[in-house]
């Protein structure tokens, strides 16, 4: 861990919008004094000032390295605009200090391949934020596609059918490729894309549409894409922000089985089903479900991430291995 850091964990907050007081704090704060949060750092004075009394952090500033510089984090939480995600990572591992960076990871290959750039071996190193490989319903599922246990993946959906009004699009960053990168793909659909990923491995072929059918943006609403992967699976990626009745669903369909996942923004055990082909076993009913029961959630992906830092390795949801890819 950089520092010699070998106890408490010194984190900076980056960002104090909703994410990093819905989701972030929260994991951290669950850690107790394993963590200690000492900065955090937004453009808009009002909301740094409010975000700091909430969460009780003891130095803010409106400029990035400033604040680094000053708190000297062994750990950065980037929750800021996608378009400021490579510009702040970069920033926090020049410094010194691992990285955790709100998804997408940046808006091109070459922004991010510049954070990657910044990392040293050893550590510190950046990991984004892709909580939901890390329940132990996708580590099982993409366990058994390992071992072969379900025969070979053939045909696979993933589907992030989600609701956003004008009102989430009016806020300055939004719907703008050069604040925001993209559309729902790149915003709302990642999470369930980078579950795929996790389960499938690397794709090889990619046919898409995009459309902007409802929202007063510059970036796509809605989008489709085919999908062949390099072991020969074939898929199906439908992303909206237009639809009423939301839902985040996936379905994988083996030769001796078919699993499916149905939640909104985060699962447990419940939230699957599986179904074993007519031809097979009672031994291939006995595969699922995970003897363990651990949810999808920024605390599990925090406690991954805590373990990389520990051990000197680049985390799971780092480097290339941010495109997934638990199954290989």
């Amino acid at each position: 861990m950089s520092r010699g850091v070998d106890q408490q964990v010194r984190v900076a907050i980056v960002g104090t919008g909703n994410i990093a007081g819905s989701a972030h704090l929260p994991a951290l704060r669950g850690l107790g004094p394993e963590v200690a949060v000492v900065g955090a750092a937004d453009v808009h004075p009002g909301a740094l000032a409010a975000f700091a009394a909430q969460w009780d952090i003891p130095d803010t500033d409106q400029d990035v390295p400033a604040l680094l510089a000053r708190t000297e984090p062994d750990l950065v939480v980037v929750c800021s605009p996608p378009g400021l995600h490579s510009e702040h990572a970069s920033a926090a591992l020049r410094a010194g200090a691992w990285v955790w960076c709100e998804k997408p990871p940046a808006r091109s290959l070459a922004e991010y391949d510049a954070m990657i750039a910044a990392e040293s071996e050893g550590g510190p190193y950046a990991a984004i934020v892709f909580q939901q490989r890390y329940g132990s319903g996708t580590r099982h599922l993409a366990g058994l596609v390992r071992d072969g246990s379900l025969g070979d993946p053939l045909v696979a959906l993933c589907q992030t059918t989600w609701y956003r009004d004008d009102a989430y699009f009016a806020v300055p960053w939004r719907g703008k490729f050069e604040t925001e990168g993209g559309g729902p793909a790149m915003a709302l659909g990642i999470h369930q894309i980078d579950l795929m990923l996790a389960v499938l491995g690397d794709w090889a072929e990619i046919r898409a549409m995009t459309g902007t059918l409802a929202r007063n943006i510059e970036t796509d609403d809605v989008s489709m894409a085919c999908v062949r992967f390099e072991r020969g699976t074939m898929a199906t990626v439908v992303t909206s922000a237009l639809s009423p009745r939301e839902e985040s669903y996936l379905r994988f369909d083996f030769r001796d089985a078919t699993v499916e996942l149905s939640h909104l923004y985060g699962y447990q055990n419940a939230n699957w089903r599986f179904t074993p082909a007519h031809h097979c076993s009672e031994a291939t009913e006995k595969l699922w479900p995970s003897t363990e029961d651990v949810p999808s959630s920024h605390a599990a992906a925090l406690d991954d991430l805590l373990a990389s830092m520990r051990a000197g390795e680049r985390p799971k949801a780092g480097g290339a291995r941010a495109a997934g890819r638990l199954s290989s």
